[in-house]
């Protein structure tokens, strides 16, 4: 097995966490993660109590952790102050927080006993994490799926890892962004993180809430085939911060607006109605399958427990191989 500082801190088998993706990382998917030796996370992302009570239910009695958009909590703490104290209440392994200033909530989370992960996105974002308490940093690349920014994870990630080391050498790091099989677990541990956080290749899981229309189109799909882009926030009526944009397969939606987000702003409502419709019917041709540069890498629906397996005994071949 690998061991890592990560494994080490969390007391878990593989340096391998789960991310806590928008609406497709519910509870079955954290607790088969958490259960092949990661730590899997239930995606709160944009918070609705009813939904987080459901899938911490669904992930019964496993350790498993739960991550929010920083941002968008801050938002539904408006209208639910409680919604934060609720998941601590379940003594979560992990809280992971992303998108936006963490250090409102850090007192709070590190209180709990929850081990306070923060991903960051450039490396003023890690100095902040680091400023906040964050036990394990996440840097992540733009090749990841859904929302991020603009450096990539090959020189994020060591950008990060000589921060760490010369100003706050008890912080974890862990790697995101582009990660689907062993060959990127081994390439991030030689880039000095201690482990990784994997999206696109787990959202292609039996356990992720996803519809088999947007897994057999991103099985279909090479990294080629994805975008960074913005309408699809406007479709969703999400004021997403400047700066950030969500990577996700092309389509006729997105052809369609991309370079014409005038015309998307002025017929919001309508388009809005029409993506929301698609969402739900997995009509890919209208809304967007969200996914990572990774898809190209990403051949099968498997169970996740298989898919963790896969990884990290792939990873340890190749370790083997060039560090003996």
């Amino acid at each position: 097995m690998i061991k890592t500082k990560l494994t080490r801190l969390l007391d878990i088998r593989h340096p391998i966490i789960s991310a806590p993706m928008a609406s497709a990382a519910g509870g079955a998917l954290a607790a088969a993660v958490s259960s092949a030796g990661g730590l899997g996370l239930i995606g709160g992302a944009y918070p609705d109590q009813q939904w987080i009570d459901q899938e911490f239910s669904a992930a019964a009695n496993i350790p498993v952790g739960c991550g929010f958009i920083t941002w968008n909590l801050t938002r539904a703490m408006n209208d639910n102050a409680h919604i934060l104290t609720s998941v601590l209440d379940r003594k979560p392994k992990a809280i992971f927080l992303s998108f936006g200033d963490p250090s409102p909530y850090a007192r709070q989370i590190l209180q709990s006993g929850a081990r306070f992960i923060c991903q960051v996105q450039t490396l003023h974002h890690a100095k902040q994490a680091i400023d906040c308490g964050a036990e394990i940093i996440v840097a992540q690349g733009a090749e990841a799926g859904g929302h991020g920014r603009n450096r990539a994870t090959m020189t994020l990630v060591p950008e990060v890892a000589d921060h760490i080391a010369s100003h706050a050498p008890d912080i974890v790091l862990c790697a995101a962004g582009g990660i689907a099989d062993g060959r990127g677990l081994a390439a991030s541990l030689m880039l000095g993180a201690e482990g990784v956080v994997i999206g696109s290749r787990l959202w292609a899981s039996q356990e992720a809430l996803v519809h088999p229309t947007m897994h057999a189109a991103a099985l279909a799909a090479t990294g080629d085939q994805t975008i960074r882009s913005t309408v699809m926030d406007v479709a969703r009526n999400l004021d997403w911060p400047a700066g950030y944009t969500a990577r996700v397969l092309q389509n006729a939606f997105t052809d369609k607006w991309h370079d014409n987000l005038e015309g998307l702003l002025a017929d919001a409502e309508s388009q809005s109605a029409a993506w929301t419709e698609a969402w739900q019917a997995g009509d890919v041709t209208t809304a967007n399958t969200f996914v990572g540069e990774a898809t190209g890498l990403i051949h099968d629906i498997a169970p996740a427990g298989e898919i963790i397996e896969a990884i990290v005994a792939s990873a340890e071949k190749r370790l083997a191989t060039y560090c003996p």
